[in-house]
């Protein structure tokens, strides 16, 4: 079964994420942010989720991490949860 491990950041707001994704264009630091602004408690790790199995996330999200490129930012991801930033560091 494939596996990945990402990080994240979760928002509210479409507009508050795309305003994040514009400091992380102009430099900022991922996982600051993460820890400062997400609503996700994965915020204590910086937004890091860990190893995950495909399947185990609701589907936007999955689809993002099995099939986007690494180490890029991607988003905002609707989901149910809200709007995700995602980046994803390896996948297997």
């Amino acid at each position: 079964m494939p596996r990945a491990s990402a990080y994240h950041i979760l928002v509210k707001t479409k507009e508050e994420a795309e305003n994040l994704k514009q400091q992380l264009a102009n430099g900022a630091n991922f996982q600051q942010l993460a820890k400062k602004h997400s609503i996700c408690p994965s915020r204590k790790r910086g937004g890091d989720l860990g190893e995950f199995n495909r399947g185990d996330m609701v589907k936007a999200f999955d689809d993002v991490v099995f099939k986007k490129n690494l180490f890029e930012v991607h988003g905002p991801v609707k989901t149910k949860f809200g709007f995700h930033l995602i980046k994803t560091v390896y996948r297997s």
